[in-house]
């Protein structure tokens, strides 16, 4: 199952427990996802592919707060609050020949130091893998989708899609590429997926607030679990654990971050909470995810090699 990008699969800028789904799947099933990225304002001109659907959704009326476009939502089949929804990100691939890296007065980590806007288009070469920077660098490629939710709380009503919470959101973490798996707690019935802000590839920190933005597909899976105790997102590479922390002081980022870690090694060594704390200074690796939305993002990393 494909479902494209388009004036009637996407919302732009919220996130709303409200929305109707576009599909509606079973547990266990596969689906392909297209996206766009951008406004008016970050066409590339003249000598690049534009997929056609972002001039659709770009006529048809951008919102007057900042916010991603995002292609959803999917509800699947029996998700209820309380449960998790597994989601494999199984493959992820270039859907455009450019992207677009963007600077702006009073936004970012510095955003006092840069006075005027500064956006440039990046040529992005498939077969190559690898994007041409303005200066000529040859920067190797990992894309990932900024975004990747599910509905929000009802109670929180509509919200925008700049900040990651609880149910997800703009983790703007580079570890969630393709072969990767992220852990959502489930917040409203059918859990309402959605996804977008594509990156062709980014920093920790993501610190000018864009990455290489770019349109992209996804392939996943969708799994209903109600044999974990998630309560925030979480993720798996094939080499290790994953746990975030969300909040707009960064020291409180490391905090939940950490204390999440030290539940997911004590639970999966079979070890005390003093010992895994333990472990999580000698061997896990905390990392700035992003430091510009609002909300900012922290990650733990611990190999899996240390908990067999």
């Amino acid at each position: 199952m494909i479902i494209e990008a388009g004036l009637k699969t996407c919302h732009w800028g919220y996130f709303d427990a409200s929305l109707d789904p576009v599909v509606t799947v079973a547990s266990g099933s596969e689906v392909t996802i297209n996206s766009v990225s951008g406004g008016k304002a970050m066409l590339p001109g003249e000598g690049f592919h534009v997929p056609p659907e972002l001039l659709v959704l770009q006529a048809a009326g951008e919102p007057t707060a900042p916010g991603h476009i995002l292609t959803g939502p999917v509800a699947v089949d029996g998700a209820m609050p309380g449960d998790v929804l597994q989601v494999d990100v199984l493959d992820v691939q270039l859907r455009q020949d450019w992207g677009y890296n963007v600077i702006r007065p009073l936004v970012g980590t510095l955003p006092q130091d840069f006075d005027e806007t500064h956006k440039v288009i990046i040529p992005l070469d498939r077969d190559r893998n690898e994007a041409t920077m303005p200066w000529g660098l040859k920067l190797p490629l990992a894309p990932f989708f900024g975004v990747m939710a599910v509905a929000p709380p009802s109670a929180w009503g509509r919200i925008s899609t700049i900040e990651p919470r609880a149910h997800g959101g703009n983790l703007d973490n580079k570890e969630l590429v393709a072969g990767t798996t992220l852990y959502l707690p489930v917040h409203t019935e059918g859990a309402l997926f959605s996804c977008g802000d594509g990156h062709g590839v980014q920093g920790d920190g993501e610190v000018c607030v864009t990455a290489i933005e770019t349109a992209l597909q996804g392939r996943f899976r969708f799994t209903v679990r109600r044999d974990l105790d998630v309560t925030y997102p979480e993720a798996e590479t094939p080499t290790h654990y994953i746990t975030m922390g969300m909040h707009p002081d960064l020291d409180v980022c490391v905090e939940i971050a950490l204390r999440r870690m030290i539940g997911v090694v004590s639970q999966r060594a079979g070890i005390t909470r003093a010992e895994a704390y333990m472990l999580c200074s000698l061997a896990g690796d905390l990392r700035i995810t992003q430091t510009v939305n609002r909300e900012k993002g922290v990650h733990m990393m611990m190999s899996k090699t240390h908990l067999a």
